[in-house]
């Protein structure tokens, strides 16, 4: 029965196979190169694919079957294989689900593909355009042939995307070679900038591999020069005159030997010896004199006398710093001279053009206090250069009578385009008189005159007492005061913007007329970064004159560029302030001399704060500023003691002063000027 049973299974096996198999001898269907999509498999469910064949057939599963066949004809097309588990599975489609893409073929014909209106359907085979991922050779599906024959238009994208993958290939290899090009030069630069004339003071590849004990052998012969001297002294107290004098001889043979070297690299290799020779002298005084508070003692005291030395050669150096900065040049010396001899040869006189533009407050006004006749016109020169319309900017300049005739006869010849100007001298404000000024009364007492030109007297030289930049002679003159009389010197104005002479104008300044200060009177940029110039530093907070009255902690100003609001000036007296706080201060115990601490005191609370990009401070002393905010400075100062007119500048901040010198001049000519 087993038997019987087994033989019907086999027999239908065959039935199926022999009818599969006329239908395949009837058709080949063989795919072109569009994707299938049917929806057989909505139909039949999906099947394992153990092989290429099921793969192609999923293929043909998802992919929609949409087009029209041959009329007349609707041929199914059945396909039958065997799964993983060995069962029999079986396929089938119509040929009217077949997209257009398909073409048909007679199975022993050669021809190229044919579309399928071309031919009969019982003389055609379906070919199927394997995927590159899915067929690389000929396969055969029972009676189903795939040919490895690609179709053009495949054959022509693969060729494009072979032909692109070159292209990047390329493109590549010749990104590498630019980089490594310029890496090359690159190092070819680094090792030409590297300083190889200094052996061992550089790593062999980069500047900044320093070796950090360069100086070692430098600083043990120092160490051998201080002990060498503790002992001599040892030495020489106890009658040791044979080991003394052999101490003092090596260590001056030291001091020769190391020179001004700071580098070991910079020894001369015979000085090793010298320190070998050193350490053997020291052995040998440490075994005859080694006490170790003895040698603690002379320790000590060679590091006070140090330290006193040290001090004094600093204030030497204070004295002769702020006497170079206040003497004046030969070749500024010579200018006022010619000009003023000039001036009155060719008798100038008579009154301003544009007379009536010094009074009118519309204008754009600057008061500018000076007897440096050089640095006034640079001022002038460059403010004149960056103004957008210089014809309603005006310049009133103050000098002393000594200078006057010069500064007037400069601008006479040196008068700035388009722009007027006014030069007057401060004896000719009558009403600025010592029954009026408090400060004038003091200037001219004679404590006060004793006090300004004692530091010229070397034995009086104390820096922890006085601080030398306020015993400068410049502040008798009333030239550095005026500026707290400014709305008694220009009584029909408004505003007016205070500039000091050693400044250099870099941007149009118009735009400040229309800052508002906010009912202030003062508009300044402010000094104080963390701890740094605030009230503290220039006010005597131990009098409690100042401190019941202010805050230590206040933010300080800079004098230099001030935009002051003379209607907002009357209102609040500012003078009148000014004058109270002098009488108090008639003894100097509240501040000492200048010009800024009062100028704190008058205007506290009442200065508003300008943007820093306005004023730049520091070029006169600090030799580390940040060149961009230099650049983007709208004013740059060079207060200190290192003004750009004297040898003393710092030479990297010296140009942006510079560029406003007419060198071209006859006078900076004739007086040297130009080669200074």
């Amino acid at each position: 029965m087993m038997h019987d049973s087994c033989l019907d299974f086999w027999i239908s096996i065959s039935v199926v196979a022999i009818a599969v198999f006329q239908a395949w001898n009837h058709v080949h269907v063989v795919r072109a190169d569009q994707p299938l999509v049917s929806d057989v498999q909505t139909r039949h469910g999906v099947y394992a694919r153990p092989n290429s064949c099921q793969r192609y057939l999923e293929q043909w599963d998802q992919r929609n079957i949409s087009s029209t066949i041959h009329p007349g004809k609707d041929i199914e097309i059945m396909v039958m294989y065997t799964d993983r588990s060995g069962a029999i599975q079986v396929r089938s489609v119509r040929s009217k689900n077949l997209s257009a893409s398909w073409v048909w073929r007679s199975p022993g014909d050669n021809r190229n593909d044919l579309t399928r209106s071309s031919m009969l359907p019982d003389q055609l085979t379906k070919v199927a355009d394997a995927t590159d991922e899915d067929f690389s050779g000929d396969h055969q599906f029972g009676s189903v042939t795939v040919p490895s024959q690609l179709h053009p238009i495949k054959a022509k994208r693969q060729m494009l995307r072979r032909e692109r993958r070159e292209k990047r290939s390329a493109d590549l290899i010749n990104q590498d070679k630019r980089v490594g090009s310029q890496i090359q030069d690159a190092s070819i630069k680094r090792a030409r900038e590297l300083d190889t004339t200094v052996v061992g003071k550089y790593s062999i590849w980069r500047k900044e591999y320093e070796n950090p004990n360069s100086d070692s052998n430098v600083k043990l012969m120092r160490d051998q020069i201080i002990m060498a001297k503790a002992y001599a002294m040892i030495a020489k107290a106890k009658n040791e005159t044979a080991l003394y004098d052999s101490l003092m001889k090596h260590s001056l043979e030291n001091q020769l030997a190391i020179g001004e070297a700071t580098m070991d690299a910079e020894l001369h290799p015979s000085v090793f010896e010298v320190a070998k020779a050193m350490g053997r002298i020291l052995a040998a005084a440490k075994d005859q004199m080694y006490d170790c508070v003895s040698i603690a003692r002379k320790l000590r005291i060679m590091l006070q006398s140090s330290e006193n030395n040290l001090n004094a050669l600093k204030a030497r150096s204070s004295f002769l710093v702020q006497l170079a900065a206040k003497t004046i040049p030969r070749p500024l010396h010579c200018l006022p001279l010619v000009l003023t001899v000039n001036f009155h040869l060719r008798n100038f006189g008579g009154d301003y053009p544009n007379k009536q533009k010094l009074e009118d407050p519309s204008l754009y006004h600057y008061a500018i206090f000076s007897d440096n006749i050089l640095a006034t016109s640079v001022v002038v020169n460059s403010t004149i250069q960056h103004a957008k319309d210089p014809e309603r900017h005006v310049f009133h300049i103050v000098t002393d009578k000594l200078n006057f005739a010069a500064m007037r006869m400069w601008f006479l010849v040196n008068s700035p385009v388009g722009a007027t100007l006014q030069v007057q001298k401060v004896e000719d404000f009558t009403w600025l008189n010592s029954s009026y000024c408090p400060v004038l009364r003091q200037l001219e007492s004679a404590r006060m005159i004793e006090y300004y030109f004692k530091a010229h007297q070397s034995s009086t030289v104390n820096p922890a007492s006085d601080n030398l930049k306020y015993r400068n002679p410049k502040y008798l003159s009333m030239l550095n005061h005026l500026r707290f009389y400014l709305p008694e010197v220009y009584p029909k104005l408004d505003k007016i913007l205070f500039l000091d002479d050693d400044i250099v104008v870099q941007k149009d300044l118009t735009p400040l007329w229309s800052v508002n200060l906010h009912g202030m009177v003062n508009g300044a940029v402010h000094t104080c970064k963390e701890s740094f110039h605030r009230f503290d530093k220039y006010l005597n907070f131990s009098n409690p004159k100042i401190s019941d009255n202010f805050d230590p902690n206040a933010c300080g100003w800079a004098y230099g560029m001030n935009m002051f609001d003379l209607r907002e000036w009357r209102k609040h007296n500012i003078t009148g302030i000014y004058h109270h706080w002098q009488e108090l201060n008639v003894d100097r115990t509240l501040w000492k001399l200048g010009t800024l601490p009062p100028g704190l005191i008058t205007f506290y609370n009442l200065t508003y704060p300008l943007d820093r990009s306005w004023h730049v401070l520091g070029l006169g002393y600090d030799p580390a500023l940040n060149e961009t905010e230099i650049e983007k400075g709208a004013v740059v100062h060079y207060n200190g003691n290192h003004k750009p007119w004297l040898d003393l500048a710092i030479t990297k901040y010296k140009s942006y002063w510079s560029k406003y010198v007419q060198f071209d001049n006859f006078y900076i000519k004739l007086c040297g000027l130009a080669d200074s």
